[in-house]
């Protein structure tokens, strides 16, 4: 009976589930920094450490190269985001997995019936790459990364584009993320949001705060399933 209670209370909150990809499921800091290293060392510039690397991820990948060539290279950004991308596709999943726990939670939550997708703002393909690679792609019905549309977060029309996909009301949708761009999105397509404290932008979920803030995996599936207030 309890299981059971469970189903009706989600029923009552969310069908569809929209997360993040960098920080939210996947740690990809670790690649990421290498390729954005790769690319400084091609162009005779000073590597970075991880943790400045982190600092930069968010808003895709020619902003990561925008903001690690800083202000006095920015003409050589077009360069850069080319090295960079044919590096990174060749290493995406050298050092990049998913967070402890996260499979369990997607199986889980798609037993319920609930409909998960995706919304990046990394490049759609080697957000596909990933997914496939870590081997949960098929969990998703629906993939949005920040060349997908013409906008990307925090534009809304993403949550827009896949609410029509799903056809999933807007008031029965969660956008699960690491960072304020995410929740910024959320405010900006009118539905409610979640926090995880896990990935690179918890800063900003303190001054940009979602509905909700999650520090581990269990914390975000009580928050699915409707037995969290926040």
């Amino acid at each position: 009976m309890e299981h059971l209670h469970a189903f009706f209370i989600l029923v009552l909150h969310f069908l569809h589930l929209i997360f993040d990809l960098d920080g939210t499921l996947v740690d990809t800091k670790a690649d990421l920094a290498a390729a954005t290293n790769h690319m400084l060392q091609s162009l005779d510039l000073p590597t970075l450490t991880s943790s400045q690397v982190e600092r930069y991820i968010g808003d895709g990948a020619r902003v990561l190269v925008e903001r690690a060539l800083r202000s006095s290279q920015q003409a050589l950004v077009d360069q850069g985001l080319a090295i960079f991308l044919e590096y990174y596709s060749d290493h995406l999943l050298d050092h990049s997995r998913l967070y402890a726990g996260i499979e369990n939670i997607l199986k889980e939550v798609r037993s319920y019936g609930i409909t998960l997708s995706i919304l990046t703002n990394k490049p759609e393909a080697p957000s596909r790459s990933i997914l496939s690679g870590l081997g949960v792609e098929s969990y998703f019905t629906a993939i949005i990364g920040g060349d997908t549309l013409s906008v990307r977060k925090p534009d809304p029309q993403g949550v827009i584009h896949l609410q029509q996909l799903t056809g999933i009301p807007l008031a029965q949708t969660l956008l699960v993320g690491d960072s304020r761009i995410d929740v910024e999105t959320g405010r900006a397509a009118e539905v409610m949001t979640c926090g995880v404290t896990w990935g690179f932008g918890t800063q900003g979920l303190l001054t940009t705060p979602p509905e909700f803030v999650v520090d581990s995996v269990e914390e975000l599936r009580r928050v699915i399933l409707g037995t969290d207030k926040g």
